[in-house]
């Protein structure tokens, strides 16, 4: 192999070393069909001499069976590695080369220019700090060209070089070069999303003109080649090194003795002894060692992975963020986003969604599209969806909060991901603006505001009513709501509820999915309360709005208020319900369900037991809870309770029973 430095054949552990310590460059190639993108990767792997020997004799080769080039060498086929893109001349998924000069190392994303791969465009400048917009001189500035210079900005890449390739087929004609750029230029000005740093290159890729070396073929022109442009732009100071954030990937636990968090910065600077703030929940604490596998550090910085360990025993796990004290960013459950919609698949405005933000997983949904950019034009239009390769702003509601920084300051909890439930396929990638919507956010969990019931009724696509089930004891009224629950599992049959806003099947679903059905959608009361022991009563009523997301303090006020109305001494409140007496427990357990509104709520005889007063109390949370929008399927052995909430009734008596039998109902 070829290579431009002679050390790395006398002394291979120093080149290494000098390798090692080369600042890392990231770019892309964008721009239309056949504007010449993987040519000029092919060049500057062959001008920077990173190509084996005999690959280059195969692409030779090859380039007299498959090239596009007529007798000179295709180094296009360098890098279409794909056979259907060596057969159709086309670039289809981003390829990734990587290759160093004496200056610096580079990775290359090489971009498909179709439209229809947009979506893989926006994979690969997803990590890039500059891009190369190519722009044939026969054509000029094109609809894809627009199309990928929006979206380069739109990610964030700071640094654009405009490279005005195949000028050889003009003779390297001045004025077709400051047309151009000149129409390069006004398109350009409504991009909201402005970089650092802009320029313009004439050159030819096929023949190497200003590529690596200045041409004598456009003496007019005098600024830098495109190699002399990538070995001296200036990434340092792209870097955020003010805002400290750490997302947690994972706790490092190897044994009784250790107790690190381990992840890799994604932004601003940790010393030794900083006091940190854990997001979202709050907690503080100072970081007493930063751990690498080469040993302990003083500070760390942005890109570098390493374990925090705390001072403090504080609850710190996967998906947190960890950020200094004086710096903390919001916290919320909904933002706005532009977002590139990457699946075949409309986006659906209130489909459930999870959303991906650094190492966090958050169940949400697209709430609402406030506009759709025509990319081509820049302007922006009305949309009740997103099409595959569309791009939009979207309100985003998540079902917990989680700390958030608009992408143009970081990249990383800037931004996110949208997966699909089903498939688990990501069908969107999202960059968040600036701050966070004002509505939404952790201090509005627990809050129950106002909300009409039709409001109610198409949040959750269902009109609220109260089914009873009566029937003799021993018909199997418990029996079926255990059964609905999913304590019980049935051998046959179907059972169907709408989750998140679709139908999900219950008979043979595995228990992680009853798990989740139960937390968001399907709540129940039954006649038993079955908690650990030494929990105490205030936590057991707390627990179903800490698993949605709650704070701790909006949690405790609502659990206060419902342990209150059903007339529990604040005294039994720190003590465990099971050492309660029977109906105690059992009004532990209807505050625990009316914690959290519930689009379905089963009720196992809630007022057996109780006394007048409680009882008015239960009927209140149950109409409050039917005003919500809740459906509500329940046993009330009290006559009177029936008359009050039912809408309907299901009678399960066997029907064999004799008439007097049936008046005993």
């Amino acid at each position: 192999m070829s290579h431009q430095s002679d050390l790395i054949s006398e002394d291979i552990l120093a080149y290494l070393g000098q390798h090692e310590r080369k600042e890392m460059l990231r770019f892309l190639t964008c721009g239309n069909v056949d504007d010449g993108k993987s040519t000029l990767i092919g060049r500057l792997l062959h001008d920077s001499k990173m190509i084996y020997e005999d690959h280059l004799e195969a692409i030779t080769r090859d380039s007299k069976k498959s090239g596009t080039t007529g007798d000179d060498v295709d180094l296009a086929l360098l890098v279409d590695g794909l056979q259907a893109e060596r057969e159709q001349g086309i670039t289809i998924d981003v390829a990734y080369r990587y290759f160093s000069t004496a200056k610096r190392k580079f990775i290359i994303a090489d971009t498909p220019g179709h439209e229809q791969y947009t979506r893989n465009m926006a994979t690969g400048a997803s990590t890039c700090d500059l891009a190369i917009i190519l722009v044939d001189a026969r054509y000029g500035v094109q609809t894809q060209t627009r199309r990928h210079s929006y979206i380069a900005s739109l990610l964030g890449i700071k640094h654009i070089v405009v490279a005005i390739n195949k000028m050889d087929l003009n003779g390297f004609d001045e004025s077709v070069f400051e047309s151009i750029k000149a129409d390069y230029l006004k398109f350009a000005e409504g991009i909201a999303f402005k970089p650092t740093t802009m320029a313009f290159v004439p050159m030819s890729a096929l023949k190497g003109d200003n590529v690596v070396n200045k041409s004598e073929r456009s003496p007019w022109y005098t600024g830098q080649s495109l190699m002399e442009i990538l070995e001296t732009v200036e990434i340092a100071s792209d870097r955020n090194y003010a805002d400290l954030r750490f997302p947690v990937q994972y706790v490092n636990r190897p044994n009784l003795n250790f107790r690190g968090f381990a992840g890799t910065l994604a932004s601003g600077i940790v010393h030794k002894g900083d006091e940190i703030v854990v997001l979202p929940s709050g907690k503080s604490s100072r970081v007493k060692s930063i751990v690498t596998f080469e040993g302990e550090l003083e500070q760390a910085g942005p890109g570098q992975a390493v374990t925090l360990t705390m001072e403090d025993e504080i609850d710190i796990s996967r998906g947190d963020l960890l950020v200094h004290a004086d710096n903390v960013p919001q916290v919320s459950d909904a933002f706005d986003a532009m977002l590139v919609w990457m699946a075949e698949e409309p986006m659906l405005p209130g489909k459930k969604y999870d959303i991906k933000r650094a190492t966090s997983y958050v169940p949400g949904s697209i709430a609402s599209i406030t506009h759709r950019v025509d990319v081509n034009t820049l302007e922006e239009g009305p949309a009740s969806s997103l099409q595959l390769n569309e791009i939009g702003r979207v309100k985003v509601s998540l079902d917990a909060p989680i700390a958030l920084d608009g992408y143009s300051s970081n990249r990383t909890t800037g931004s996110f991901i949208v997966i699909d439930r089903l498939t688990n396929g990501t069908v969107a990638a999202g960059m968040i603006i600036a701050k966070p919507v004002s509505g939404g956010g952790s201090q509005h969990h627990g809050e129950l505001a106002h909300v009409s019931t039709e409001e109610r009724a198409q949040r959750f696509g269902q009109q609220p009513a109260t089914v009873l089930f009566s029937g003799l004891s021993g018909a199997g009224k418990s029996t079926l709501l255990r059964t609905l629950y999913g304590n019980y599992l049935p051998a046959a049959g179907s059972i169907r509820v709408q989750h998140e806003g679709e139908w999900t099947e219950l008979v043979g679903a595995t228990p992680r999915q009853v798990l989740e059905v139960r937390r968001k959608t399907l709540g129940y009361v039954s006649q038993f309360l079955r908690v650990i022991p030494r929990v105490s009563s205030l936590d057991v009523v707390m627990e179903p709005a800490l698993a949605r997301g709650w704070s701790r303090e909006q949690a405790q006020e609502r659990a206060q208020l419902l342990l209150g109305r059903l007339n529990i001494p604040q005294r039994l409140w720190p003590l465990a319900p099971s050492t309660f007496s029977g109906g105690e427990q059992q009004r532990i357990n209807i505050a625990r369900a009316f914690m959290v509104p519930w689009p379905v709520l089963l009720l196992d005889e809630p007022t057996a037991s109780l006394d007048d007063a409680n009882r008015r109390v239960v009927l209140e949370l149950v109409d409050e809870a039917k005003q919500a929008g809740a459906a509500l399927i329940g046993i009330f052995h009290d006559r009177d309770a029936r008359e009050a909430v039912a809408n309907r009734q299901l009678d399960m008596t066997p029907v064999d029973l004799t008439a007097k039998e049936l008046l005993q109902c």
